[in-house]
């Protein structure tokens, strides 16, 4: 079971407000006093589901997932799109590698979860719901269903609920495939039985997913913030996080982060957002481990960015972290100390992303595993002239081209690394040697030319 980090006091909890210290599950009549289902109860008597939306809106809710979309605009695309039947499907496939956030939060509140597919639900006109989770989350999957179980006995969702005035069927589908699988419209074609690999958009899930119906698709977290919105207040949850402006949407609410690496306390912990990741690795993970110099922190997963020690003052927010070459992602900030290679660690997360690919498009199928040769050839020291700008020019034409966000966030690990780590590539393509002692380039003496040849049979 994942740990749950202590943060402090001041820090908000919106969506682990409920969790207990030793990871417990409350009772059901113990969860109901310590609010879980009050928020449905509160929309379903008194507000209408425009109603529901605009305090979505005005919370400024983004999607957790890692794209951090405008979730009301999701939520009006959906109910707007004419249909017979619509669905809401709550990913908890949670695709990063050694990444436990949503499954912290579905076996400690699953509650929260489900409460927030109900309320999604009721606002889009959704009677169908799926909670899909990883099938390897057998403690996750057996508490969200007793939470579904629960809340039908209390009336609260299933069949003619809430005293026969609405329905709502909801349903834990385990799911099992590869890391795409965290992208909404493979999730979707993988419900479906079909194979994971994404599609093109528009149109979108909201307008034409789950079996051609509009589907509202978002991360099991971002529905669990939803109950917490709607008994706070709007103005509550974007008074946390990052304020909006006029060109950028903000960085409302809080996010679940996971610490990993050199960090003294690896474990899980609910961050607002716009808190530095200097004070994230300090104040929550108790800093590094004792010994040890921060050289970099990789944020965002596997298709995250490298970035180095000078920019741990950089804000936990979605604007901010793309401009500095990273992304929100997962939340996962995997902390390295100076025995890390940049050049290896970007070598690495690139043939990840290359293996994980689908290969539905051409740039993705075959630019990925370019870059991997490329980035190959900087580790080994066998580089050729026009590398560095071949890598860049390659890694633009696959982000121009992506079809989904893999795609277009494989080239992060080893753009970042050439952007903050130049003088470490340089190391391994000029001098044949590796800073951290972890590759073992071969430097090439070049060949001589035709003057020196000639100079040395005269001689």
């Amino acid at each position: 079971m994942a740990t749950l980090l202590q943060t402090p006091r001041s820090w908000p909890k919106v969506t682990l407000g409920r969790v207990t210290a030793d990871g417990e599950l409350l009772p059901f009549p113990r969860a109901e006093r310590a609010g879980a289902w009050a928020a449905w109860r509160q929309v379903v008597d008194r507000e209408s589901p425009d109603t529901v939306i605009r305090l979505i809106g005005q919370a400024g809710l983004r999607g957790r997932g890692g794209a951090g979309f405008r979730a009301a605009d999701k939520w009006w695309r959906c109910q707007a799109t004419e249909s017979s039947q619509r669905y809401v499907v709550a990913n908890g496939f949670e695709a990063d590698p050694g990444t436990f956030t949503d499954r912290l939060l579905m076996e400690r509140d699953p509650h929260a979860v489900i409460e927030g597919v109900a309320i999604a639900a009721y606002a889009v006109g959704a009677t169908k719901a799926i909670v899909a989770v990883n099938a390897g989350y057998a403690r996750a999957i057996e508490r969200l269903r007793g939470a579904i179980a629960q809340a039908e006995e209390a009336g609260l969702v299933g069949i003619d609920a809430m005293d026969g005035g609405l329905t709502l069927e909801i349903e834990v589908r385990p799911v099992q495939g590869a890391f795409l699988l965290g992208e909404e419209t493979v999730l979707l074609r993988a419900l479906e039985g079909k194979r994971g690999m994404p599609e093109q958009r528009p149109p979108y899930p909201a307008e034409r997913g789950l079996f051609g119906k509009p589907t509202l698709v978002h991360n099991v977290e971002t529905l669990a913030t939803v109950p917490w919105i709607v008994t706070n207040g709007p103005a509550a949850f974007a008074a946390i996080g990052t304020a909006r402006g006029r060109e950028k949407a903000g960085s409302p609410g809080t996010k679940l982060v996971q610490l990993a690496g050199a960090v003294a306390r690896p474990g899980v912990a609910e961050v607002p957002l716009g808190t530095t990741l200097g004070e994230i690795v300090e104040r929550a993970g108790g800093g590094l481990r004792d010994g040890v110099k921060l050289k970099l922190a990789i944020v965002g997963g596997p298709l995250g960015g490298l970035l180095p020690a000078d920019r741990m003052d950089l804000t936990l927010d979605f604007e901010s972290l793309r401009e500095a070459g990273a992304t929100l992602g997962s939340g996962s900030i995997v902390v390295a100390d100076e025995s890390a290679c940049a050049v290896d660690l970007g070598r690495l997360l690139e043939r990840f992303a290359s293996d994980e690919a689908c290969g539905k498009t051409i740039p993705c199928r075959i630019g990925l595993k370019r870059l991997v040769e490329i980035a190959d050839r900087f580790a080994a020291g066998h580089h050729r002239p026009q590398d560095r700008e071949l890598l860049v020019d390659l890694s633009n034409d696959v982000i121009a081209s992506g079809l989904c966000n893999h795609e277009r966030l494989a080239p992060d690990p080893l753009l970042s690394g050439l952007r903050y780590f130049a003088a470490e590539y340089d190391a391994h393509i000029h001098e044949g040697r590796c800073p951290a002692g972890v590759c073992h380039p071969v430097t090439v003496a070049p060949s001589a030319t035709a003057a020196e040849k000639k100079a040395r049979v005269s001689a």
